[in-house]
């Protein structure tokens, strides 16, 4: 029978080539933040220790818990995937814009 006071879930950081996962166990009432700093503690200190794993952005990264935005202090849920956000390098909207408007310009042919 499971053990109703703690949960697992799971927190995510990917990067463009690797994603990153860190399985936690935590309190029942632990929040995203709470998870995180469990995360934190199984990953590798300093992460040189772990040449592939990039500086992860453990107290920055905006985080959501399957794809959906939260803020830290929400409770995840059994089994929740608790995501850690990159920054974009440009807003995939504005590139296909700019696309978009070379595209129109006079004299363009196709």
């Amino acid at each position: 029978m499971p053990d109703s006071s703690r949960k697992r879930c799971l927190v995510a950081y990917a990067t463009r080539d690797n994603q990153y996962l860190w399985t936690v166990e935590l309190p029942a009432e632990a929040t995203v933040a709470d998870a995180i700093g469990v995360a934190r503690n199984q990953s590798p200190d300093p992460p040189n220790q772990h040449p592939a794993l990039p500086q992860v952005p453990w107290d920055s990264a905006p985080v959501g818990i399957y794809g959906e935005p939260c803020e830290r202090s929400a409770q995840p849920r059994e089994g929740d995937r608790i995501e850690l956000y990159r920054p974009l390098i440009s807003d995939p909207r504005d590139r296909r814009r700019e696309r978009v408007r070379q595209a129109r310009k006079p004299g363009r042919t196709r």
